[in-house]
């Protein structure tokens, strides 16, 4: 792993050198993707915004100013941006279908199959139905696998309020989808 200095110098190169911003593209690129895709949950659109993420990051190298916090917190920013105008523009979260999870179920049985993916789509839907910010936080946790700490400094927020929005995010998912994981109705008890 590469160490803070490391990236910090490779930082000032790529302000005047392309080839040390392609070492930060081939170092982030994987991890902006990730973030854009599960915001989206389109492959396409995720590849595009990703693009867009580092053309816009390289465009803009030269006004970049260390602020005591990761790179990849200005990469993330870009993308948050980048994500908030594309659901902006089309006035509705795109929702990932079963084909899309369907690769991500480990039951060879069909219907453990089916039951994992709608159980995911669900889970997916009530993620997508949460605040932006709330949806930020669980892809840098879960997703990114960062720390408090980390996810603080991407998000401009203290490790306490971090804390604090991951509590009151996952007690909104208990709430939505229930005490066993499912939807509740208006007349079922929560």
């Amino acid at each position: 792993m590469d160490h803070p200095q490391d990236e910090g110098d490779l930082v000032v190169r790529a302000k005047t050198d392309p080839s040390a911003f392609g070492l930060l593209y081939e170092r982030y690129v994987a991890r902006i993707y990730n973030y854009v895709y599960y915001r989206t949950g389109d492959h396409h659109e995720a590849e595009d915004l990703t693009a867009r993420t580092f053309q816009r990051a390289m465009a803009h190298m030269s006004r970049y100013r260390d602020q005591g916090v990761p790179f990849s917190a200005w990469l993330y920013r870009i993308a948050h941006n980048l994500v908030a105008n594309w659901h902006r523009d089309r006035g509705r979260r795109q929702i990932m279908g079963l084909d899309d999870v369907a690769h991500l179920s480990t039951s060879s049985r069909p219907e453990s199959a089916a039951e994992v993916n709608e159980d995911r789509a669900r889970l997916l839907g009530a993620i997508r139905r949460l605040p932006d910010e709330r949806q930020q936080l669980l892809i840098l946790k879960f997703v990114e696998h960062l720390s408090n700490a980390e996810i603080g400094k991407i998000m401009g927020r203290t490790e306490g309020a971090v804390k604090s929005l991951y509590h009151r995010t996952l007690l909104a998912l208990r709430d939505e989808l229930g005490p066993e994981g499912f939807p509740v109705g208006k007349d079922e008890p929560a």
